[in-house]
C-alpha cells in the first residue's frame, strides 16, 4: 500500500457559472521515504494540491489517504514549508519554531521544547540566529527558519511549497543542498511544488508534471535514476541529466501548447496597425 495516495480528486471555486474547476480527476501515489516533485507552470493548480495534501482545504470530488487513513484535515503527521515564510515577526528564530514544538509536545518541560527547537535550528544551520527576529535576517535565513518548523513536529510526510523560488540563485543552490541533506538523513516522504526542472531533477527520485488548468490534471511520471548524492556541478554534464531535463521540458511544453508555436518558428500574429502621422491633427480625447 502507498504511503500517500490521492484517487479521483477534484477541486474548483466559485458558485455557478462563476465556477472554476482547478483540478480534476487527480490521481497520485507516492511510496514511503520517497521524494516526488511537482513541476508545472504558474497558475496551474500546484499550491491547491498541496493544500489538499496538507489538510488545508477539502477535496470536491474524491478522496486523499495518508498511511491508509482518509486525510479530513491538518495533522502533525504533515509538514508544510510554504513559499512566503509564514513567520510571526515578533517571535525569534526560536519561537517560531517552538510553536509547532509546543502543540504537539505538551506534556515535556520547557527545557525539553527548547532543546528540541535547537535541535532543528542547528539542522537548518542557525544556531547562531536563534534569539533573532524576523526582521533581522536575510530571505534565504528566513526560509530556512520556515523548513526547521516545518521538521518540528517530525512529520512523515513533509510538503515544500515552492520554498525556494524567492530567493537569489545562491541561497537557493544552498538550499536545495540543505533540503537533501536532511531528506538523506531522515528519509522522509517528501512532495516538492517546484516551476523549476533543474530543482526536481537534483532533488527528486520522481518528477510528475501538472498539466496546466482549468481542470488539470497530473501526467506521466519521470523517474530520476541519478546517484546521490547529486553534485550540481557535475551533474550539468551528465548525459541522463539532460535527457531527463528534456524529456520533461518537452513535456512541458508540448501540454502546454508551446510546443506548436515553436514549430511555426515562434512567429506571433500581431494585430493591424498603421503607423502615426505625426504632420497630421491628433484627435483630442477626454
Amino acid at each position: 500500500m502507498a504511503y500517500l495516495e490521492l484517487e479521483g480528486v477534484s477541486k474548483g471555486y466559485g458558485e455557478a457559472s462563476k465556477r472554476s474547476e482547478v483540478l480534476h480527476d487527480v490521481d497520485l501515489s507516492i511510496d514511503e521515504g520517497e521524494f516526488v516533485a511537482i513541476v508545472g507552470f504558474s497558475g496551474s493548480g500546484k499550491t491547491t494540491l498541496i493544500s489538499l495534501i496538507a489538510g488545508l482545504i477539502d477535496p470536491d470530488e474524491g478522496e486523499l489517504r495518508l498511511a491508509g487513513r482518509k486525510i479530513e484535515g491538518p495533522g502533525p503527521e504533515r509538514g508544510v514549508v510554504f513559499q512566503n515564510y509564514s513567520l510571526l515577526p515578533w517571535l525569534t528564530v526560536r519561537g517560531n519554531v517552538m510553536l509547532a514544538i509546543k502543540k504537539l509536545h505538551r506534556d515535556k518541560s520547557r527545557a525539553e521544547q527548547i532543546a528540541l527547537a535547537d535541535h532543528y535550528i542547528d539542522m537548518v544551520g542557525l544556531s547562531a540566529a536563534a534569539l533573532k527576529r524576523p526582521a533581522e535576517l536575510s530571505g534565504g535565513m528566513r526560509q530556512r527558519v520556515s523548513v526547521a518548523r516545518g521538521l518540528a513536529t517530525d512529520p512523515g510526510l513533509l510538503l515544500l511549497d515552492e520554498p525556494l523560488s524567492a530567493l537569489d540563485a545562491l541561497t537557493r543552490a544552498t538550499l536545495q543542498d540543505e533540503i537533501e541533506g536532511i531528506w538523506q538523513r531522515d528519509r522522509k516522504t517528501v512532495v516538492l511544488i517546484t516551476n523549476d526542472v533543474d530543482e526536481a531533477i537534483l532533488l527528486a527520485d520522481r518528477i510528475i508534471p501538472l498539466k496546466p488548468g482549468p481542470r488539470a490534471t497530473l501526467g506521466p511520471s519521470f523517474p530520476v535514476p541519478l546517484a546521490r548524492p547529486r553534485d550540481r556541478t557535475a551533474i550539468n554534464h551528465d548525459p541522463e541529466f539532460k535527457k531527463i531535463r528534456n524529456e520533461v521540458t518537452k513535456y512541458l511544453l508540448h501540454v502546454s501548447g508551446s510546443e506548436a508555436n515553436a514549430t511555426r518558428g515562434g512567429l506571433v500574429k500581431l494585430p493591424d496597425l498603421e503607423p502615426l502621422d505625426l504632420r497630421k491633427p491628433r484627435a483630442r480625447y477626454m
